[in-house]
């Protein structure tokens, strides 16, 4: 006669860890659709208040890559510095890995039915200065906004949440701007020009803070569910944020 083996509690622990996993996985999907639709542009107008409009042109690329920084801000402050920084890296690594793989199926001949290569090539073909000069801006932000995410932590000893995830997030989102832009102007590469560097800048850190604007509530509301669901984790954390 065989027994059902007893199921096992489920600890509080795992879960705070299942939802590191999640978090990870959210900032790794974002991250590499990024590198991967990035071609694709649209236009937007935003209201002025004394009328007319703003128009913002930016690839569909920016549209997930925000998200990145948000995950990297809730993961600084529930889980330390040192475990946000590992996602980055980890994120870092499946960005080379998915460009090495999109790369090798470029290079392949198609067999005549599915997809024919030129139109992959059209879809997934990656400019290589490009993904380089992303994949530079993204390592210098993201590794910076955890930093300046503790700074202002540390300043001011664990209070107002809404200023270290602004300030860090603006800081290096203007950064990352700056990199990727000076990067392709330098190379020549996506027809960006130094010329065009000013307006591309100012267009691309305007839509940038103004989606780090509206991920405050979002930051509140996660922060405070998760120091709920894992008081005495984040109890721990804010005696050593390491």
């Amino acid at each position: 006669m065989t027994t059902t083996p007893e199921r096992l509690p489920i600890l509080r622990g795992d879960g705070y860890e299942l939802t590191y996993l999640m978090l990870a996985s959210l900032f790794i999907a974002s991250l590499v659709a990024c590198n991967l639709i990035f071609q694709k542009f649209f236009v937007v107008g935003i209201p002025l208040p004394g009328g007319g409009e703003y128009t913002f042109v930016q690839s569909v690329g920016i549209l997930a890559y925000p998200l990145t920084f948000l995950v990297t801000d809730i993961l600084s402050e529930v889980y330390g510095a040192r475990r946000a920084n590992l996602v980055v890296t980890a994120g870092l690594v499946a960005s080379i890995f998915t460009t090495l793989l999109v790369e090798v199926s470029d290079a392949t001949t198609s067999a005549g039915f599915g997809t024919d290569d030129a139109t992959f090539h059209a879809v997934f073909g990656l400019s290589k200065i490009a993904v380089f000069a992303s994949m530079m801006a993204y390592l210098v932000a993201q590794y910076v906004d955890i930093r300046l995410f503790h700074f202002w932590r540390r300043l001011t000893k664990g209070k107002h949440l809404w200023l270290r995830n602004n300030a860090s997030t603006m800081t290096s989102q203007t950064l990352d701007t700056f990199v990727v832009l000076a990067l392709l102007a330098a190379f020549g590469a996506a027809g960006i020009t130094w010329e065009a560097v000013p307006s591309l800048f100012i267009n691309g850190v305007l839509f940038k803070w103004l989606f780090a604007l509206a991920d405050t509530p979002f930051f509140y509301l996660s922060v405070g569910w998760l120091r709920r669901r894992f008081p005495e984790q984040c109890a721990l954390l804010d005696e050593d944020p390491a």
